[in-house]
């Protein structure tokens, strides 16, 4: 008694012939099911290529389609033909095209001696089974699904609504239920003939031609009236992707299906030649007689579906576009955003750099350009300063920015006037380190040389933005780790928001009084206000600044002077 093969293809009959002849010369009958839209001449020249091989047939051709009837009815052609042509056959090993023998016929051989009555087929209930993919589990065997989901995947989806809306429902045949597994099996003639040969045939596949995808419930669900023992696994390696797209080995998976000890595996890239050559011609010289595992390999597998799920952290792939919220963090290491510093301490970036020896930049979303550290122009992963590159996607220039530099910290300054959009990404982002001194932006504005109603509506309008950026980083759904001052508070006693900052950074010890930032002088800070209360505004951002009777409101020259811990 020996094994029999039967092969659906579709593409790389070249590399089909390859398999079939390895079967064929070590006494295994093959027969081939060629798709019909293989072109004639493609067919006729696989035909004179098996010529040779007594051993080797082609059953009746039909158009498959993938998810209908057609496949499974392409593979009872096979399974009819080698049952009725080849008696010795005692187990029917169904495989694809793109299959590729792992280990020695000699060893499948033996293996199913050992197991003579087994049928190998993955066969479990709906309630089972993780691995669908679609939202069809149960509704599979209890809709109709007469169209094509590839071809016509509107008219499919439609009809798979009107028949929820109307409550229909589909008998399943009596004695009948619903499994489902691989499509890769090996079973047993015993089986396969009862199978083929049963009375009510007709009936179960009447219901089947209505089901979608077929050719992994037909026989899965069939095995268990009509076998005698089952081991509801495949012995040949077939691995899917979370979206349900069957895996493609390549050379370099060599190994990998080494440690598999499954006897076949699919899907094999046809340009594979090292794999071929391997498996097909010298073998592997690794006689085993160890149990097919694939799940030896899951492991690799699953690191790969998160990879590409998830990925590293901070990292945007195309693999996982469009779908927001796969990536595995926000961005790739801790920074800081430092708002309002740069309106009190003079050249503030400059500072912060000596006292952390970080990198630190301006205003990267500015509205005239992004100011990197040092001037530059073009940044690390050629990040330009073009503030239109920017700001068509102002998220993935920050991403980007902090992963070209992964491993140096980075901390740049933010204010209302500063693009808007990238505040609720910094905000969600658990790596963000947010410092706000709230109405520092009033300082540029006191000691600009503007006509006063202009000052006033400027005011006004970044009062009315900075509002809404401190309600969202108060929000509930905050993530950022946030601190914010009243500007009134924090020129009372700097020295405590400052140490905090360099705390969080994680570079230097404590400050002392000498190294204390230069702040901008602030005389008449107070009058400022007050003018702009008089002219109707109500700035309340800055906390309280008293008016300082003795100001004089024009002095000689701007004044400044260090601000020391008090």
């Amino acid at each position: 008694m020996t094994v029999g093969f039967v092969m659906l293809c579709h593409e790389a009959l070249n590399r089909a012939a390859q398999v079939a002849r390895h079967w064929a010369e070590r006494d295994c009958p093959v027969v081939i099911h060629v798709d019909c839209r293989v072109a004639d001449k493609r067919f006729d020249r696989l035909v004179a290529a098996m010529s040779g091989y007594p051993n080797v047939t082609f059953s009746e051709r039909r158009r498959c389609e993938w998810g209908t009837w057609s496949l499974v009815e392409a593979t009872q052609l096979t399974v009819d033909k080698m049952l009725h042509q080849f008696p010795q056959v005692r187990h029917v090993y169904l495989a694809s095209g793109s299959c590729l023998p792992l280990r020695p016929v000699e060893e499948l051989k033996a293996y199913l001696d050992r197991h003579h009555d087994v049928d190998f087929i993955e066969s479990v209930t709906t309630e089972d089974v993780p691995w669908t993919v679609g939202g069809l589990d149960a509704e599979r065997f209890t809709l109709r699904f007469p169209f094509s989901w590839k071809r016509r995947r509107r008219l499919f989806d439609t009809y798979v609504r009107l028949q929820r809306r109307v409550g229909f429902r589909r008998r399943i045949p009596p004695g009948l239920e619903p499994h489902m597994g691989s499509q890769w099996w090996c079973l047993t003639r015993r089986t396969l003939t009862r199978i083929q040969d049963s009375p009510e045939r007709a009936a179960h596949e009447r219901y089947f031609r209505r089901v979608w995808i077929p050719d992994e419930s037909y026989y899965q669900t069939l095995v268990r009236q009509h076998s005698e023992r089952i081991e509801s696994r495949s012995l040949t390696l077939s691995k899917f992707d979370f979206q349900g797209k069957p895996h493609v080995f390549y050379d370099d998976h060599l190994q990998l299906l080494h440690r598999s000890d499954c006897f076949v595996a699919r899907k094999i890239w046809p340009w594979s030649d090292r794999l071929y050559d391997v498996f097909l011609k010298g073998g592997d010289g690794m006689a085993r007689r160890a149990e097919p595992n694939p799940g030896k390999i899951d492991r690799i597998f699953a690191k790969a579906v998160e990879r590409r799920t998830r990925g590293r952290s901070g990292l945007y792939m195309q693999s996982r576009f469009p779908n927001r919220g796969w990536e595995n963090g926000v961005t790739c290491a801790p920074y800081s955003v430092l708002h309002g510093f740069g309106d009190l301490i003079e050249d503030f970036p400059t500072w912060l750099h000596r006292a952390t020896d970080c990198r630190v930049h301006g205003h990267l979303f500015g509205p005239d350009r992004a100011e990197f550290a040092d001037g530059q122009r073009v940044y690390t992963g050629a990040l330009s300063d073009s503030v239109d590159l920017r700001d068509y996607n102002p998220e993935a220039f920050l991403t980007s920015l902090l992963w070209n530099t992964r491993g140096e910290r980075q901390s740049f300054l933010y204010g209302p006037r500063d693009t808007g959009g990238i505040l609720p990404l910094m905000v969600a982002d658990p790596n963000a380190q947010i410092s706000v001194v709230s109405g520092a932006w009033a300082v540029p504005l006191f000691r600009s040389a503007q006509d006063f109603a202009a000052v006033r509506r400027e005011a006004a309008r970044l009062q009315k933005m900075e509002s809404a950026q401190l309600a969202l980083l108060r929000s509930g759904q905050t993530k950022a780790r946030v601190r914010i001052w009243s500007m009134a508070d924090f020129v009372e006693a700097p020295m405590e928001p400052l140490q905090s900052i360099i705390d969080e950074i994680g570079t230097r010890a404590a400050l002392n009084v000498s190294e204390a930032p230069t702040m901008v002088d602030l005389t008449g800070f107070g009058q400022f206000l007050q003018n702009l209360k008089n002219e109707g505004m109500q700035p309340h951002l800055m906390g309280d600044f008293p008016v300082d009777p003795n100001y004089d409101p024009a002095p000689a020259e701007p004044r400044r002077r260090p601000y020391l811990m008090r």
